[in-house]
């Protein structure tokens, strides 16, 4: 079991390494073609594909929405019942079948091209090109050549020999795989691991081309660990009446009763909104220890720590965590770019967010 299982890998693998060559050879053009036909997309992108194929469609769908361009999954077979008009002018249509002869995804082509529509297939058409004109060979399913002459296929059109559903597309993606892992070699596996790859390939170069940033990740991941992993520092501040802060002048006694009010074991110091300190329960205990009863006498600007640590709302969540790890500190002042103090974040608020 061992022996197969590893074999299986090892076909896959092989299937991966197959695609990222082309990808770095022939099929570098229509790869950039498809990019800038998505990139260029006023709609939405429309996936499609039936049975294995159509569960690696709907992946590609999503991973494409989640990383900034909008996409949907269209059932073939629903859409052949109705649900073909969320198909508009402006789409562009992505159909994935390994045989490129799928029926209820041809039963689509009519439709697609009278939306003038553009069409990028996956399929498993294999085409060499060579020579100056170009000397093609597609293989599918087992079709052949017909026997013709090197001169008559460096005549011919491409499409004589490929899929019907490759034949039909402004872009044809060759997902071709030299064997499947399948024992029986009927199985899709090493085609539809292919599809998922070259779904991601498409999806993450797009992303690039369009300029997607991390922040907007972070607004597309609103939930769950990832989504709280890239929440924003104004998301989790404490601010307006549950921000502790006093003036410089403020006597000790009233400071710890500002802190022990705000329950965050710190309080900032500002001139103004300006923030010029910080003091916190540790500063407290150290100026007991050191000066005893007579600490209570000091005013906040004679006990503060000045030029505290500080972040920006707008930094991610992740951040200030990192920063209170570095510096061994439970707590940020949050300030603008003028150095006005707009909250404070606190250690026990990014426990939380599920990130330690």
């Amino acid at each position: 079991m061992k022996q197969i299982g590893e074999n299986v890998v090892r076909i896959e693998a092989e299937a991966l390494r197959a695609l990222a060559d082309r990808l770095a050879g022939p099929m570098a053009v229509p790869f950039q073609r498809s990019v800038e036909l998505l990139a260029c997309c006023a709609g939405r992108v429309v996936v499609t594909g039936m049975g294995k194929s159509g569960l690696i469609a709907r992946k590609i769908a999503a991973t494409l929405s989640s990383t900034g361009t909008p996409a949907l999954y269209l059932h073939p077979v629903e859409a052949l019942h109705g649900d073909l008009g969320m198909v508009v002018r402006g789409d562009v249509v992505l159909a994935l079948s390994s045989s490129g002869e799928t029926e209820e995804i041809l039963q689509l082509l009519a439709t697609i091209k009278r939306l003038q529509v553009p069409l990028i297939t996956m399929t498993g058409d294999e085409i060499e090109v060579s020579g100056d004109r170009g000397i093609a060979r597609a293989r599918n399913s087992g079709k052949k050549s017909s026997g013709r002459s090197k001169t008559q296929l460096a005549n011919a059109q491409f499409t004589l020999s490929m899929s019907t559903l490759a034949a039909a597309a402004d872009v044809a993606l060759d997902c071709s795989v030299a064997r499947e892992a399948c024992s029986l070699g009927l199985a899709p596996t090493a085609s539809t691991t292919t599809m998922l790859a070259l779904g991601d390939a498409l999806a993450v170069a797009l992303s690039e081309r369009r300029g997607f940033k991390e922040e907007d990740f972070a607004n597309l991941h609103p939930g769950g660990k990832l989504g709280k992993r890239l929440a924003r520092v104004e998301s989790l501040m404490h601010a307006g009446e549950a921000l502790p802060c006093v003036s410089p002048k403020t006597k000790m006694p009233d400071v710890i009763y500002e802190m022990s009010r705000k329950k965050l074991g710190v309080t900032a110091v500002v001139d103004g909104r300006k923030l010029v300190g910080v003091i916190s329960d540790g500063d407290l205990r150290r100026l007991l220890e050191k000066r005893g009863k007579d600490a209570l006498d000091l005013s906040a600007a004679e006990a503060m720590t000045r030029n505290p640590r500080t972040i920006s709302a707008t930094d991610f969540a992740a951040t200030a965590l990192a920063v209170m790890e570095e510096k061994k500190i439970t707590s940020l002042m949050v300030v603008d770019r003028a150095g006005r103090l707009e909250g404070i974040v606190h250690l026990h608020d990014l426990w939380g967010t599920e990130m330690m």
